[in-house]
């Protein structure tokens, strides 16, 4: 009797204990991202895939899209998630289409956050979306191409905005795809495996940028210490 009430007991704390899953909507994703980020601080992403391994550092003046990342890692989101749309020279794209979100992430646009190649944006619908949020959970990791600086400048004039001079080096000597810049969320950067970004993007692809074999990925966050 006594090994069957601690079993039981065991089971009872465990059950009290496990984490209850927050179910977000339109009407209160500000709040509770906003309560989620305050509780879970890390900011740092392990992605693993057959290509190698990616660290990716995230931002902490986006803090809506950076719980919302964490909390979908946490939550079980990308389990079973894969890169599933590919653009050399563009983005490698990721998340898993078969688990649908109904609400979306606030815009986070800041002038010193752009899609230089590592950078890591939220993808978005333009449909019924005036105020550019972005999806719920399908993301993707600038791969991006070089520019001349003659190339930057005729962007920046068609896009209204205006580049540092130490942004403009990037996207001459790094690359990257500027015609994103202030459209989209940039929330974080990869800090080590920019070959597996290469690796990835240069990826055999068939109708609709979509690649000839699976790419799986293991999302973990990094704990802070």
């Amino acid at each position: 009797m006594k090994k069957i009430t601690a079993a039981l007991l065991i089971l009872l704390l465990a059950s009290c204990t496990k984490k209850e899953t927050i179910l977000i909507t339109p009407e209160n994703v500000r709040d509770v991202l906003t309560k989620y980020g305050q509780e879970n601080p890390e900011n740092e992403v392990i992605i693993e895939t057959s290509f190698g391994t990616m660290r990716l550092k995230l931002y902490e003046d986006t803090p809506l899209h950076r719980a919302n990342f964490i909390k979908l890692i946490k939550d079980g989101q990308y389990e079973n998630a894969d890169f599933y749309r590919i653009a050399s020279g563009f983005m490698i794209q990721g998340g898993d289409l078969n688990k649908k979100l109904k609400y979306r992430v606030p815009a986070e646009f800041r002038p010193e956050h752009y899609h230089k190649k590592g950078a890591l944006s939220m993808a978005r619908q333009d449909e019924n979306n005036p105020n550019l949020e972005s999806s719920a959970a399908e993301f993707f990791i600038i791969h991006g191409t070089t520019y001349y600086p003659e190339d930057i400048t005729v962007e920046e004039k068609t896009l209204g905005i205006t580049h540092t001079p130490e942004q403009r080096k990037v996207y001459e000597n790094v690359g990257g795809y500027m015609t994103l810049d202030q459209k989209y969320t940039v929330f974080g950067e990869v800090v080590e495996g920019f070959d597996v970004i290469d690796k990835i993007a240069h990826e055999k692809v068939y109708d609709l940028e979509k690649p000839l074999r699976k790419i799986p990925m293991k999302v973990t966050v990094v704990e802070k210490k």
